[in-house]
């Protein structure tokens, strides 16, 4: 794609950037045949190829956004399947990141609207403060029928009946390894997690060790700054990355790691990425490549500890495997996790269009309730029909879409790998047995 920037526009490093992935592209359109929003509402503007467009003329003409360019961008998912099909390598997150900073910096959305973004802002990324809203959800989900508001009544459907209580296994601490100590780990226990779900981090910890690995609680590795970045909000983004980069590199220059241990995907392509999101900051680029460098999802962990000879599923259960679009598509992990769950005794089927998002995408199901609805219902169709005992996966934002819409128990990848090694059966399975 030829490109008109002026000299002086890329002096700045995003421009430069954007530049770059914009001449990647060759307009060839493979990527709108795996988007989910331009199968749904088939708008060439509502695909890759047509917010490209949209987003090279609007920072090639260095305007503020407009109506028409703010609401593409923001149906856009960012699930990444375009940049798995784009034979030409344009990366499209750094694109679409790029260009919703400049909206947020650019464009003033209305009151109701800027109030809602402020609110998953300000709560989502502490899980205190989200156990509270929580809290208060519950109490007014009877009466979400009554709001007008689409996506104030999807809030409160996602509200669970019930929380699980705080797990002390997120205070910063170390768990020692069961037998020889093969690795040193960190985990990030994330945010809206350990709210939400804290049998995750808990069958974690115990898989991890047992595979023999210490496994360390860092103090001060709070949210890795993904669901905040992907609202366009970069300096709260980056405030928040940039806290947990030194948390982590605090524990690298003292007992040292072997890699740090992520269990919800979409924060897994999030830090991977911190190398790009730093790399013109003098004081963090190093210590942000070297924390990227390090991240790993908690199945390339496991593969790397190595599942112990003759682990065997406790019960003959087939699992529907969903393969989170922050997994496949950000981070390129596609057959590992089929790998170790089938290792470990289970049946595994994939969905029809495995490559195709559950709409959850991150805060997506919050802010475009309608789009993510009707992707909701069209995958779990595909993985119930696959006649599953279990839905697993990587994702605590997909196992929450999922969950939400089925019949079947959905747990994480982790826990039935704790249980297959020793663990205790996932609560999950145990309440709806």
């Amino acid at each position: 794609m030829q490109t008109r920037f002026t000299p002086e526009q890329l002096t700045n490093p995003d421009l430069r950037e954007a530049d770059k992935q914009l001449r990647a592209c060759v307009h060839c359109g493979f990527c709108t045949a795996t988007c989910p929003t331009y199968q749904l509402l088939g708008d060439e503007a509502d695909g890759p190829r047509g917010r490209i467009y949209l987003i090279k003329e609007m920072l090639e003409e260095g305007r503020p956004a407009d109506a028409k360019t703010v609401q593409h961008i923001d149906r856009c998912l960012s699930c990444l399947s375009c940049r798995t099909t784009c034979p030409s390598g344009v990366n499209y997150m750094h694109l679409v990141d790029h260009a919703r900073a400049h909206i947020e910096a650019t464009w003033k959305r209305p009151l109701t609207e800027r109030a809602l973004r402020s609110v998953i802002a300000k709560v989502l990324p502490h899980p205190m403060r989200f156990r509270l809203a929580l809290g208060l959800g519950r109490l007014a989900k009877p009466l979400r029928r009554l709001l007008p508001d689409p996506r104030l009544r999807a809030m409160l459907e996602m509200v669970p009946t019930r929380l699980p209580p705080v797990s002390r296994n997120d205070d910063p601490q170390s768990f020692p390894a069961k037998g020889t100590q093969k690795l040193r780990l960190a985990l990030l226990t994330g945010c809206a997690q350990r709210a939400l779900n804290t049998d995750i981090n808990d069958a974690t910890i115990r898989l991890l060790t047992r595979l023999g690995a210490e496994v360390v609680v860092v103090k001060g590795a709070g949210c890795c700054g993904a669901l905040t970045h992907h609202m366009g909000r970069e300096a709260e983004a980056k405030a928040s990355a940039a806290a947990t980069i030194r948390a982590f590199m605090t524990e690298v220059r003292g007992a040292g790691l072997d890699g740090i241990i992520i269990n919800t995907s979409g924060c897994g392509t999030t830090v991977k990425d911190y190398g790009h999101l730093f790399r013109e900051d003098p004081e963090l680029a190093q210590d942000a490549a070297t924390v990227a460098a390090l991240a790993g999802d908690v199945t390339e962990w496991v593969d790397r500890a190595g599942l112990p000879e003759g682990s065997a599923a406790p019960e003959a259960l087939t699992i529907a495997y969903h393969s989170a679009c922050s997994l496949q598509h950000g981070q390129q992990i596609r057959s590992l996790p089929k790998e170790l769950l089938q290792k470990a005794g289970f049946t595994v089927r994939e969905p029809a269009d495995p490559h195709l998002c559950c709409g959850s995408a991150g805060t997506y199901n919050l802010l475009q309730p309608e789009i993510s609805q009707r992707l909701q219902a069209d995958k779990v169709a595909k993985l119930e029909a696959r006649r599953p005992d279990v839905i697993a996966a990587g994702n605590l934002g997909c196992m929450m879409q999922i969950g939400n819409a089925s019949r079947v128990p959905v747990v994480h990848t982790a826990e039935l790998l704790d249980w297959a090694t020793g663990g205790p059966k996932p609560p999950a399975l145990s309440e709806r047995s």
